[in-house]
Order: structure tokens, then sequence, then C-alpha cells
């Protein structure tokens, strides 16, 4: 653990980090006096996508440029794992721990095991349903909600000439994640302003591009008549180009395909066409979370919530950085 009398040399030297990408190692933030260095154990969702894997790795890079010792797990998509990974740091007696939530609620039970051990929380990427906010001591990653309605705004400028009414099939994130439930209540509150926009079919691809297809394949088999597709992410959307393709239709132009992470393999389909919109999620947070976290144990303040800055795509848009993106 960090040995208190170095906290106070902590402070003063976070002082000269920037609010995003410190890159100083834990031993020039702690003095580095005792060769001690920050011990963090982050508990990963799991590898269901693109973004996941970029997530991963710029969070494993991140600790090593800043000299954190990382203990890193793999939930695979199961809370049950997560939770038991969060118990095992606390018995590791680690300084601080980081997770990305597989769903929001649940939590506070482990989340007040890991207050009693004194040992701060940070959340990145995913929020908790819980009132307590002591429980953690802030919140890293995207605003769902604006990435949903930047979704369904551009679809509602799309759709503006069309007379007859646009059929919407929507594929769902993780049932029960903030990404899905937040994303979902964006894209309804921005398409809502133009009755002509309808969800007709809404069904969870738990993020991955197998899911996807599989969803899509039955959305195709039970709705005659399909325009758009919102998927949660870009695997999701993926997945659905190829159950697009297997029936016979075209992506991008007999059903218009909306997306939300940027991932390379998303970029290049709407380079390509086959996506119409693309909504930015970056999962380069490890310089932030790095950053953060020296900064929650050098007893300095940190804001609760620190939101990523991200953007959108067209096609056009995609092809000019499509060759530049580092994921």
């Amino acid at each position: 653990m960090f040995k208190k009398s170095l906290l106070a040399v902590a402070a003063a030297s976070m002082l000269t980090l920037t609010a995003c990408g410190g890159t100083a190692g834990a031993g020039s933030a702690a003095g580095n006096s005792g060769g001690d260095k920050i011990t963090m154990g982050f508990a990963q969702v799991g590898a269901e996508s693109g973004w996941r894997t970029a997530n991963t790795k710029s969070v494993q890079d991140s600790a090593k440029k800043a000299g954190v010792d990382l203990k890193f797990s793999d939930a695979q998509q199961k809370q049950e794992n997560q939770i038991k990974a969060i118990r095992s740091y606390i018995q590791q007696k680690v300084d601080v721990i980081a997770f990305s939530p597989v769903v929001e609620s649940g939590w506070d039970t482990v989340l007040k095991e890991a207050k009693n051990a004194k040992i701060p929380v940070i959340l990145t990427d995913r929020a908790v349903d819980s009132s307590d906010k002591t429980l953690y001591k802030t919140f890293l990653g995207s605003d769902f909600v604006e990435e949903g309605k930047k979704a369904g705004d551009w679809l509602v400028k799309d759709s503006k000439s069309a007379t007859d009414t646009v059929n919407i099939v929507e594929i769902q994130g993780t049932t029960g994640s903030a990404p899905a439930n937040d994303r979902k209540e964006g894209f309804a509150e921005a398409i809502k302003a133009d009755p002509k926009l309808k969800i007709v079919a809404s069904q969870s691809g738990d993020f991955t591009r197998s899911g996807g297809k599989q969803v899509m394949e039955a959305f195709l088999k039970n709705n005659a008549d399909i325009d758009v597709v919102f998927a949660h992410n870009d695997d999701e959307g993926l997945g659905a180009i190829e159950a697009i393709e297997a029936a016979g239709k075209v992506p991008g132009k007999d059903i218009k395909i909306i997306t939300i992470d940027a991932v390379k393999d998303g970029m290049t389909a709407l380079s390509n066409g086959k996506i119409n919109y693309i909504v930015e999620c970056s999962p380069m947070l490890g310089d932030q979370l790095m950053d953060l976290a020296k900064k929650v144990l050098a007893g300095e303040s940190v804001p609760e919530r620190v939101v990523t800055e991200e953007t959108a795509f067209t096609q056009e848009q995609a092809k000019q950085v499509l060759a530049s993106r580092p994921y």
C-alpha cells in the first residue's frame, strides 16, 4: 500500500499534471524515496468487441507508461466475475481499484467492502446505479445519453424528406448495462421529434458481432419492411451487415445503419458506404485513468464526473480520418 508519509510529496508532485494524460510514473508521484509504486486492480468487462480490446490496451499501455503496477482481470461479461475480482483486489490490499461495470445495479455491497478497506474506487466507461455516491471517487467515461441523441438527431435530419413511416430496428447492448440503457434513452428522445420514425423491434445483441448478426437475422425474418438499423455499437452493426447481405439486401442503401463507437472496422464499413453514420465513443481512457488515480491517492479533489470529448462521422469524414485512427 502507499505509505502515508509519502502522500504530502505526492500532492505537490501532482500539481504539475495536466487534466488529461499525465505521464509521470508512480515513483515520481510519490517521490520514489522508498521505491513504492501505485498498485491498481482493474476489473475489465471482457473482450466482447473491438472497442473493448482497444480500451484494455489503452489502460495497460498507460499503466506501463505511468509506472503503475496493474493487476488486470477479464470478467468475460459476467458480474459475478467482476465482484470476485474486486474482492481479490481488496484482499491483496491494492492502492486503488478501477472497473467498468458489466451492468449498472448490484454493486453496493462489494463497493462498501472496498470503502471499509479504505481503497478508493474509480469507475471507467460505465456507471453504477447507486444512491451512495461515496462508494466511488469519480466516474470517467462517455455521455451515453448524448451518444444516443446524436444518432437520433442524424436520423431525424436524414429522414426529413420521407413521406412514409420509417421503420427502425434497434440492436441494444448488454441488457442492464449503462450504455445500453442510456443510448436507448437518448435515441428515443431524439426521434420523438418526428412521428414518422417508428421503432418496430428492439433486442439485445450483447455488444457482440455474433449477437448483432443473430438479432438482425431474426428482425429480417419477422419484419418485412425495415428501413433503418440503430446498433448500440459498431460490432453489432457489423454483424447486422452480414445478416443483411446474406438476405440479399444492400447495407447502407436498402437498409441504413447507424452505430456507436468508431473503431477501425466500423469506420472502414462507414467509408465503404455499408454504415451511414457513426457516433464516436473513445476507448482511449488509460492516460486519464492513471492521472485520476494519482490525484485520488495524493488526496487531491477530483470531479465527480469526467466526460470524454467525442465527435461523430459521416462517410466522407470517415474517409478523411480512417488512416490515422489508433484503434
